[in-house]
């Protein structure tokens, strides 16, 4: 111990023993090194597969998030586009949402969250951001039922909105198509051209865009026309809707179903 404490030439050679002593540690260190491997890969199977469950049910966690997010994202945009919309309408509207829908596939109906309590009144109309949808044909005291464009009984005063041709559009009951009633084979409609409403029958206010025509059928034998339209409102798809809320003295005209007939004096 004096000698170490006192002789470097001692400390130096204490280095060397350390040095040759250093491969003998190493292999005396094996067998713990190879026990902690060993232990690590004979692990229970059941804590394995506690952590595997654990880890799936994370991941789902995480995938509803990111799919609620997707969700939001859309929704928002959809409320932008409605915001938008709602600017460019003259009349006030309130914005209301989609609750129901009427199983009957020969009924083309849905529930929104609005009804008496809210002021609605029977034929008011209804827009989404594409344009118009439909219109209210029955109420209670918190919920209406709207009647869509394409229903098989609704008919739509329209006009064409390149030259102003006046006519009436007829839901087909499909959702993705309705017609114009009684075009004459001469007249100057096209491909594309732009559907709106007419204002006549008072209820649904001039200027707002139902459908693209998507297609004429001219028969030579045949003294009208087949125009085919595509409506421009997401009707299977829209959620949050404008109600329309039309001035106090249009509000008593009523806008006719097939087979009936508007008064002269509405039509002139």
């Amino acid at each position: 111990m004096a000698a170490d404490l006192y002789s470097a030439n001692v400390r130096d050679g204490r280095a060397y023993l350390s040095l040759i002593l250093t491969p003998l540690q190493w292999i005396v260190d094996v067998p713990s090194r190879l026990a902690g491997e060993v232990s690590d890969v004979v692990v229970d199977r059941s804590l394995l597969l506690k952590e595997n469950a654990k880890l799936k049910s994370e991941a789902l966690l995480l995938e509803r998030k990111v799919q609620q997010n997707s969700a939001l994202w859309h929704e928002n945009d959809r409320l932008r586009s409605l915001l938008v919309s709602s600017k460019r309408v003259d009349e006030s509207v309130q914005l209301v949402e989609l609750i129901g829908v009427n199983p009957d596939p020969f009924q083309h109906q849905v529930i929104i969250n609005k009804g008496s309590e809210n002021e609605v009144v029977l034929g008011q109309p209804i827009l989404d951001a594409g344009g118009v949808m439909g219109q209210v044909t029955e109420m209670s005291h918190y919920t209406s039922r709207v009647m869509l464009i394409t229903d098989a009984r609704h008919a739509l005063p329209v006009e064409i909105n390149r030259n102003g041709f006046r006519t009436i559009a007829l839901g087909k009951g499909q959702l993705d198509e309705l017609e114009l009633d009684h075009v004459p084979d001469t007249a100057d409609i096209k491909a594309n051209d732009l559907v709106i409403t007419s204002g006549l029958g008072g209820r649904f206010p001039r200027g707002y865009p139902v459908a693209i025509v998507s297609e004429v059928i001219r028969d030579p034998g045949q003294q009208f026309a087949r125009v085919r339209i595509k409506p421009t409102a997401l009707l299977d798809k829209s959620r949050h809707l404008l109600l329309v809320t039309m001035p106090a003295e249009v509000e008593e005209i009523a806008l006719p179903l097939k087979g009936e007939v508007l008064p002269s004096k509405e039509i002139q």
